[in-house]
């Protein structure tokens, strides 16, 4: 079987393909002449992937996008390895160690490093959040190493590549010596996985980061003219043209974000509900919680303004450790702060033993899910979505016990019970 792979040769979201091909012995040919920015922008490229974003695997068959779906692929086009471990528990800890790293590891390694070379808006508070993500992602990662040479069973399957190579962006890029130190089983861990002969012909020498990239100034018209500003007339001198310097591209899967217009859910019509007051009565009430708070929510509700969401986690099976699901919560709710404005919610974690059930419901501005939440936000493709019938009393009275952190909740314990406002 032909296969060919659409990336750049150093992108880290191909490596996860080519690794997987080495271990499964699998033939893959890397696409000749690719150059991100370009060959992902042609009408064949754009004909196997819409939104233009890197890697594809072309195959026979038809092309696949994503990369851990590609890496899932290769993996299993030859059934004589063991890159899902051995048993069908074996399997669901591959994923979970995949879904993992992309949400806690990758996911905050890009929110720290693309602003800061250009590709995106740099955000001081929004690198803090994300650096102090990552480290609870790696923290917890670290223990587990601490017992463990690999990821699932005592060989190297799919998990180890693929948090590898999400690993691997953090480490080149912007982790230091001095940052991975607080980490020295992610350390041993990843040194090791680079230094396999066949993870080392993919990825060649591996150097880690010496230091953080300094921010690249994004608003270049503005700064000149705030340093025009200050400096006293005479002085004030017209500058020959410079050449333009390009900003470093991004040459990852995920690409980064453009400025967008005005968001539609600012022109819709007023509604009779304000959110901020409903957010204040929430914050406020410290007893008789039912009476007041609840009460006063569904007075000032607005279902033509507003409309109300449960929401279930649809892989709950593989929510085993207690702190790993509440991290997965934790960074589900700090991705969704492009919302805090238009939305409310709250999420629970139900169980005193996994397998734990992370289930929720969310109060949105418009009759809809609003798209650009659905568009950035990845982790709301990882649950369930059902709109609430508020004129059926079990889906209101379920609503009311979410809001108010009722346990048991349908019969069961809460482990933790989370608010997003």
């Amino acid at each position: 079987m032909a296969l060919t792979l659409h990336a750049s040769s150093i992108n880290k979201n191909g490596f996860k393909a080519r690794i997987t091909a080495e271990y499964a012995g699998v033939k893959l040919n890397l696409a000749p002449n690719f150059v991100m920015g370009e060959s992902n922008k042609s009408p064949e490229f754009l004909k196997m992937n819409p939104i233009g974003k890197i890697p594809v695997l072309e195959t026979p068959e038809g092309a696949v996008f994503e990369s851990n779906v590609i890496a899932r692929y290769v993996a299993r086009l030859k059934g004589d390895n063991t890159l899902f471990g051995s048993s069908l528990i074996d399997y669901a800890h591959v994923e979970q160690w995949i879904d993992f790293s992309s949400i806690e590891i990758d996911a905050n390694v890009m929110r720290w490093y693309f602003p800061r070379i250009g590709s995106g808006v740099y955000l001081p508070p929004a690198e803090e959040a994300a650096i102090s993500d990552l480290k609870i992602g790696l923290l917890a990662l670290n223990s587990y190493l601490a017992t463990n040479t690999y990821l699932v069973g005592h060989s190297i399957t799919l998990a180890d590549i693929i948090v590898t190579c999400n690993l691997y962006q953090g480490f080149t890029r912007c982790m230091t010596k001095d940052f991975t130190k607080e980490f020295p089983h992610v350390e041993r861990y990843f040194w090791t996985m680079v230094n396999q002969p066949k993870f080392k012909k993919i990825l060649g020498e591996v150097k880690q980061a010496d230091a953080v990239p300094p921010v690249v100034q994004t608003n270049k018209k503005a700064a000149q003219a705030k340093e025009q500003k200050h400096k006293p007339k005479q002085e004030v001198k017209k500058q020959p043209a410079k050449p333009k310097v390009e900003d470093p591209p991004a040459d990852e899967e995920d690409e980064a974000p453009k400025p967008k217009p005005k968001n539609p859910l600012d022109l819709l019509p007023p509604s009779k509900m304000i959110l901020d007051d409903w957010k204040r009565l929430y914050s406020n009430t410290k007893t008789n919680f039912r009476e007041v708070a609840i009460k006063g929510f569904w007075d000032m509700y607005d279902p033509e303004g507003y409309s109300l969401w449960f929401c279930e986690y649809k892989y709950n099976d593989e929510n085993t450790v207690s702190f790993v699901t509440l991290n997965k919560v934790t960074g589900f709710l700090q991705r969704m702060d492009l919302a805090r404005k238009y939305a409310f919610g709250k999420m629970l974690i139900i169980g005193k033993e996994g397998p734990f059930k992370v289930k929720g419901l969310w109060l949105f501005r418009g009759p809809e899910i609003p798209k650009f939440v659905m568009d950035e936000c990845y982790d709301m493709e990882l649950y369930e979505w059902t709109k609430v019938d508020i004129n059926d009393d079990a889906q209101r009275e379920r609503a009311n016990a979410m809001i108010e952190d009722q346990e048991p909740f349908e019969g069961e314990p809460l482990l933790d019970a989370k608010c997003f406002k």
